[in-house]
């Protein structure tokens, strides 16, 4: 009886020990900052007259996207400019967003831009948007 008595405390200890050992700790994800680079071209040669009196105008938003919800993260919109002024891909109007405090786990990012070209009163919206995922800098390239 004597011998249970000594034992069972020590089993006791034994086991509070181990379970303490087997626990692991999570450690909260660190939030990353994601770059996104923006290359503004014209994807056509526009030199016909038909497009004399055409423009085109783009809007680009990024938005934060989790389980809780989208949050605006950036927004610009370029001026108007007809298509003859727009730059070729190898001139092409870039910028690139740095958007800090991305939890890569529960969060990502969504590129959306609306281009709208407009010729003589009429216009037209074409609507497009990227899901950013990667590491490092990711490219987006919106053809006029």
């Amino acid at each position: 009886m004597k011998k249970i008595k000594f034992l069972l405390p020590a089993v006791a200890v034994a086991a509070y020990v181990m379970s303490g050992s087997t626990k692991q700790t999570v450690t909260p994800a660190k939030p990353v900052e994601k770059n996104i680079s923006f290359a503004l071209y014209k994807g056509n040669d526009y030199n016909a007259d038909v497009y004399n009196n055409t423009s085109a105008t783009v809007h680009i938003v990024i938005e934060k996207i989790s389980s809780k919800g989208r949050t605006t993260v950036w927004e610009k919109t370029f001026d108007a400019q007809t298509l003859k002024q727009y730059p070729s891909l190898q001139q092409a109007i870039a910028q690139t967003v740095k958007v800090p405090n991305v939890f890569d786990s529960k969060e990502y990012l969504e590129v959306s831009y609306t281009l709208t070209y407009d010729s003589k009163g009429s216009q037209l919206q074409m609507q497009n948007g990227v899901m950013v995922k990667g590491n490092g800098t990711d490219k987006v390239y919106i053809s006029i």
